[in-house]
């Protein structure tokens, strides 16, 4: 997008007292919304004096920045200068439970990823030097280069010590001396002894090893973080700085080795237990539904919380058949389906696009293939998702798995070479063939219904002189009156409200659904003159994130005069607290010389309201 927001992005953040401040950021329709940690430090006339803001609003809590209908472009560039992970204290917004998982799983593994693909390529060189006898198993070079790989692995336990810490806000050096104790080569030696350890004489440690594991040192972070905290509370803080690491080390070295670590290593011997029946009994289930519904569970974010179970997977037993596999075959599907949109496309813009989506999905990078062409074009994703779950049935049905995490590209068929064995390698081989001619074969025929449509010559609208009716029954008021400063001040453009006694919203001219807001609560429309209209259904019912509404239309829909366009609850939004007030602004106001409100009182949706006039 252009860059021409990007120094009013970081103007705003300044004059909110800077990105350390900022707790919360997200957008509506027309204003920039965040949550601070210090409310002290806004600089309100300073925000109202920049090129770009049209109004600062704050209300319940939330600091309001109106910018426009462009809002959206302004807000990339603020995400760029606020870092909201480390910023100031959590908003208390309370979140599901399955939504905190898999932030938390998330939030964990994702940093790990690089080096655990790293070591998994060197994995796969091992492997291809050994096929093709460059080097022995006996030799020093093999040693080395498991050394290289393994170490990762051997280790994992410290490096998610410091993950988890970053994530829960514990001290995340403490953290990794904590998971040291627990790989402590002495510690080794005595479960490798096998004799009985006491601590004091009294405390029973059970014998367990922990290199390579991941369930213990969840379980054991997720318990520091909370005695650390009361460590810092109770401890005076001219002797912290020596206590609260001492007495962490003693508390949660003693925890690990004798409650949270044996706990860790049963969960993870029942997680085996169970990779184990899944690979004997219904190893084709992982793949099929990886395969086939990844690109829906990127979208909703789900696979942040699937694939650790991959890492784990070969935490266990030593390799991967619940993630890589199907994830490598869903992504194959994605890269073909955008390369046969590039092959059949008229459209030049689409046709470059599909082709650079293509060429990174086969090197296992799917979100531009996925956001940019086979989500927008629905049939290219539908077939991805079906030649992705048939790829996925042959790679679960002969039980292929990979020996070593990487990239889900081309490139990691590499990554199934192990067990002195290339059946697994072929298999793979096999099942991507099979989703790139399944994917291949549904996007080709399904583009002659899809694909062959000439590309619309784009004509320049004139504008006319237009009458806007209402777009709900209720009483008309004029702008002055709505309980909101950006709208009352005609600063989103001119027009009027209503005082809603129906809640169906309808279509106050013939004309196209410009903009449809995620959260349902507002929605743009443009006349066949050129008006341009935002309807805005109550005050910060953006808050609602889409309940009590129901869209009936979709974007880019030609809708006619009076055709049902929303329902809305206002029951249930005035019960909720909000105020039920409707603006209806034309966007465009400065392109025309009148609006004028021309009725008042009730309306049913029958006479004109607005005058239009160029």
């Amino acid at each position: 997008m252009s860059k021409k927001y990007q120094s009013l992005a970081r103007d705003i953040v300044k004059k909110l007292g800077g990105k350390g401040n900022i707790i919360e950021a997200y957008h509506c329709q027309t204003r920039l919304r965040f949550k601070l940690v210090d409310e002290t430090k806004v600089d309100v006339a300073g925000l109202e004096d920049l090129d770009g803001v049209t109004k600062y609003i704050f209300n319940a809590g939330v600091h309001q920045v109106v910018i426009g209908t462009h809002v959206k472009d302004v807000f990339e560039e603020i995400e760029k200068n606020v870092d909201t992970a480390s910023s100031g204290e959590p908003t208390g917004e309370k979140k599901g439970i399955m939504t905190t998982i898999i932030e938390f799983v998330a939030g964990t593994f994702q940093p790990v990823i690089p080096a655990l693909s790293g070591a998994g390529m060197v994995k796969a060189v091992l492997a291809l030097l050994m096929v093709f006898e460059v080097i022995s198993a006996d030799s020093q070079t093999y040693y080395l280069l498991n050394m290289f790989a393994d170490g990762v692995f051997y280790f994992l336990p410290m490096i998610l010590a410091f993950t988890v810490a970053q994530k829960l806000r514990c001290n995340p050096i403490l953290a990794v001396s904590v998971a040291a104790i627990m790989l402590h080569p002495n510690w080794g030696a005595l479960v490798t002894a096998g004799d009985p350890v006491h601590f004091f004489e009294i405390i029973p440690f059970t014998l367990a090893t922990y290199t390579g594991s991941v369930i213990p040192i969840l379980l054991v972070i997720f318990a520091q973080s909370y005695v650390e905290k009361f460590l810092n509370r109770v401890v005076p803080k001219s002797v912290e700085l020596v206590f609260v690491p001492m007495l962490t080390f003693l508390i949660m070295g003693t925890l690990a080795l004798a409650v949270l670590g044996p706990i860790g290593t049963i969960i993870g011997g029942y997680l085996a237990d169970f990779f184990i029946f899944l690979s004997v009994n219904a190893s084709w289930v992982p793949a099929v539904l990886i395969g086939g519904f990844l690109p829906i569970m990127v979208m909703f974010g789900l696979h942040n919380g699937v694939a650790p179970l991959g890492v784990m997977q070969m935490a266990e037993l030593g390799y991967d058949s619940i993630f890589g596999p199907g994830c490598v075959c869903s992504n194959i599907a994605q890269a073909t389906a955008a390369a046969v949109v590039a092959f059949r496309t008229k459209d030049k813009k689409m046709k470059q696009l599909a082709t650079s989506g293509s060429i990174t999905a086969y090197m296992g990078i799917t979100e531009p293939a996925l956001y940019g062409v086979n989500l927008p074009k629905k049939y290219p994703l539908i077939s991805a998702m079906i030649g992705g779950g048939a790829g996925g049935l042959f790679a679960g049905l002969t039980n292929t798995h990979r020996f070593a995490t990487g990239s889900s590209g081309i490139p990691a068929i590499l990554l199934y070479i192990g067990d002195d064995t290339m059946r697994f390698f072929w298999n793979i081989v096999i099942a991507l063939i099979i989703s790139v001619v399944v994917t291949g074969a549904l996007t080709y025929v399904l583009s002659f219904k899809f694909e062959n449509e000439e590309i619309p010559e784009v004509k320049e609208l004139i504008l006319e002189d237009t009458r806007v009716i209402s777009p709900m029954k209720g009483q008309i008021i004029p702008l002055s009156q709505v309980q909101d400063e950006a709208f009352a001040s005609e600063a989103l453009g001119k027009g009027f409200a209503i005082d809603p006694t129906d809640g169906q919203v309808m279509a106050p001219f013939d004309g196209k659904i410009a903009a449809i807001f995620p959260t349902k609560h507002a929605i743009g429309l443009v006349s066949n003159t050129g008006v341009e209209i935002l309807i805005h259904v109550g005050l910060n019912t953006v808050e609602l994130q889409g309940k009590y509404f129901e869209v009936l239309v979709e974007a880019n829909q030609e809708v006619k005069k009076g055709q049902p366009l929303l329902n809305v609850d206002l029951e249930s939004i005035k019960a909720a607290g909000y105020v039920t007030q409707v603006p209806v602004v034309v966007t465009n106001s400065p392109q025309y010389s009148s609006i004028e409100t021309i009725a008042s009182g009730p309306t049913d949706c029958q006479e004109d309201i607005l005058a239009v006039r160029v």
